[in-house]
């Protein structure tokens, strides 16, 4: 089947933006509407989804309601979503409005018990996103540190019904620096979780080597400012990953 090549739509009041490193004072807008950012996308062959409520990460509740439920009902593609999702309440609501996937980041750390509920309830359905800088665990829009590797998140949740990793440096995220190949490789064998490479690309050359993952169990690549600024060419990496439908 391939990598899949998932453009990122981030949400932050009211717009399409990214941030660079996740630092919401180094914004870049781009669209004025996220629903604009994602048909760029659909009509340039996307077979899938990466959303992110910036504004709930932040505050920990979900600001873009409405942008998420038309998008999901327009496009009819399978979307996840992530940003401040903390409570059972959210990820059915996000569920029951057509989103594939509910990525969990902070709460994998703070209530273990409602991430193994979500898991065991909506099997398949949620993604562990884990945000990481040198190694170590961030949480709460990449705001608060941890002593917690990567790694050692990703091998608790084993067996846990999750659907897949999100893997994010956020040293590289936003600002082009290459994927965290070995980082990535790492998380994918040792958590024994299909992982999803996010932060870092920026040219066709950063899909190859993320396409070079595909039997260690990476299943996804991320890409957000690359698309936004040009530097990579949608069609181009679907057509290198062979992810066309």
């Amino acid at each position: 089947m391939g990598i899949v090549i998932i453009p990122a739509v981030d949400m932050r009041g009211g717009r399409a933006v990214r941030l660079s490193q996740g630092d919401f004072d180094r914004e870049t807008r781009y669209f004025d509407d996220p629903f604009e950012a994602a048909q760029e996308w659909v009509e340039c062959g996307a077979q899938r989804l990466h959303l992110v409520d910036l504004d709930a990460a932040k505050m920990g509740k979900p600001a873009h309601g409405d942008s998420v439920k038309r998008i999901v009902n327009e496009f009819k593609i399978p979307v996840e979503i992530g940003g401040g999702i903390r409570s059972m309440d959210v990820v059915e609501d996000y569920l029951e409005m057509g989103v594939q996937w509910v990525i969990i980041g902070t709460a994998a750390i703070e209530d273990r018990d409602f991430v193994l509920k979500a898991a065991s309830t909506f099997p398949d359905r949620i993604i562990l996103g884990i945000d990481a800088q040198d190694g170590l665990v961030k949480t709460k829009g990449w705001l608060e540190d941890t002593d917690l590797p990567a790694i050692e998140l990703a091998r608790s949740y084993i067996n846990a019904g999750i659907s897949a990793i999100i893997y994010t440096d956020i040293s590289r995220d936003g600002v082009g620096g290459g994927v965290d190949i070995d980082g990535t490789r790492r998380l994918a064998i040792d958590g024994k979780i299909p992982t999803i490479a996010s932060g870092g690309i920026k040219t066709i050359d950063d899909i190859r080597a993320v396409t070079a993952l595909e039997k260690e169990g990476v299943i996804g690549v991320i890409a957000g400012r690359s698309l936004y600024e040009g530097t990579l060419d949608l069609k181009e990496a679907i057509s290198l990953t062979g992810d066309e439908s």
